[in-house]
């Protein structure tokens, strides 16, 4: 039989302890409640997601009985005015939003129009039988049709915020690209049990977070972080092992919905400490802060996606001058970058983080940006050996 883990010193997790403690007392002051106590939101069921699908085809039918053009109705997903922000939930979509119309007669929409009813009359077929097909299924039912994956990909979310309820209740799943190690184990939908403390090899983040059940952990803090190289090497330098109990996570990139799914999962079941890791330049800014407020085309669904009580951990921009880190090393910004920080530093999360505005100022101010491999100029190793084990121990988190 294989020993567990032997991390360090209980000692070591006196400050994250308390962050946990604080996270948890916020938690009850805010909801006037204990955490585990909250009340699930009610989805959906199969028979009202088939009506409100019926609903949108007899208004098609009854318009074309009338010799009108039909259309279909959609809320406007990419306005910044129609979202408003809590910094208890994130990036929410107002009741009462900005709509847009995908007309039948307009040769501009109308081949939007027709996909759209495509994909509604499959899903309706997937919700009857109770059966579930990837988004690349669909894609793959009519790839001409399609064109490319992302206008699937794209209806399907609109479809979703049309009908009110989460991808998932559409019988519609996709492949992660996310990976997960560390003290977590549970047992997946069909029965397959899967731990995770094997640490020198990640899982696949499951397909379906729903389904997932009888998590255990005894982790004291989880961490995600932006990069598959970096995932990679925290993994060879053995730092779930090194810093036992722990669970590391990675969205490669851009987060899919599984992962964030996972990370709010985790969060609602076990109420961690989380802290991301990513790179000091807008990109991975936005990364985290999908991770933490929501995104705005996602943000119908941010109740069950966002974790406002995410911390960021590293790579700081004040790391760069902190730390000796030599400018050879540094990458300019470009005209690219600079606009996605000026945008992130006009979104309204950013009053409620003077310490992460202060950040993206310095960083404005130097006009470069550093990979977290910047830190390889220390030493091979530094980040699993010096860096993260510093800011965990002693709280170098904002």
């Amino acid at each position: 039989m294989a020993l567990a883990p032997v991390g360090p010193e209980a000692a070591f997790f006196r400050v994250l302890d308390q962050h946990r403690v604080s996270l948890i007392e916020s938690l009850k002051e805010g909801r006037g409640e204990a955490p585990c106590k909250e009340a699930p939101r009610k989805e959906a069921s199969s028979s009202e997601i088939l009506a409100s699908i019926e609903n949108i085809i007899q208004d098609i039918i009854t318009s074309l009985a009338r010799n009108e053009a039909p259309f279909l109705t959609l809320d406007n997903r990419s306005n910044w005015g129609n979202i408003k922000f809590e910094d208890s939930v994130g990036l929410q979509m107002i009741p009462h939003c900005t709509t847009k119309k995908i007309k039948s007669d307009s040769a501009k929409s109308a081949p939007r129009f027709a996909l759209i009813l495509k994909i509604l009359s499959m899903i309706y077929k997937l919700v009857q039988s109770n059966t579930y097909a990837t988004k690349r299924d669909i894609y793959y039912t009519d790839i001409q049709l399609f064109g490319n994956q992302s206008v699937v990909d794209n209806i399907i979310i609109d479809i979703s915020c049309m009908l009110k309820v989460p991808r998932r209740n559409l019988h519609i799943l996709s492949t992660s690209k996310g990976l997960i190690a560390g003290n977590l184990s549970y047992i997946e939908e069909d029965g397959t049990k899967v731990n995770c403390s094997y640490c020198t090899t990640a899982v696949a983040v499951p397909s379906n977070i729903q389904g997932i059940r009888n998590l255990v952990t005894d982790a004291k803090f989880l961490l995600i972080v932006e990069k598959d190289a970096t995932f990679q090497r925290l993994l060879d330098d053995n730092f779930c092992s090194k810093l036992s109990p722990c669970i590391i996570i990675t969205g490669k990139g851009v987060p899919d919905l599984n992962t964030r799914l996972l990370v709010k999962k985790l969060w609602d079941t076990f109420h961690l400490p989380i802290f991301t890791l990513v790179d000091a330049d807008p990109h991975g800014i936005e990364i985290m802060c999908i991770y933490k407020y929501g995104s705005l085309s996602m943000s119908f669904e941010a109740h069950n996606l966002t974790v406002p009580t995410i911390r960021w951990l590293g790579l700081l921009p004040s790391d760069i001058e902190r730390l000796n880190i030599p400018r050879g090393t540094l990458i300019p910004l470009t005209k690219q970058d600079q606009m996605k920080l000026d945008s992130i530093l006009k979104r309204p999360y950013v009053t409620y983080q003077p310490f992460w505005k202060k950040e993206m100022e310095i960083m404005a101010e130097l006009k470069m940006k550093a990979e977290i491999q910047a830190l390889t100029f220390i030493s091979s190793d530094y980040l699993s050996r010096v860096y993260l084990p510093n800011k965990l121990q002693f709280g170098g988190w904002i």
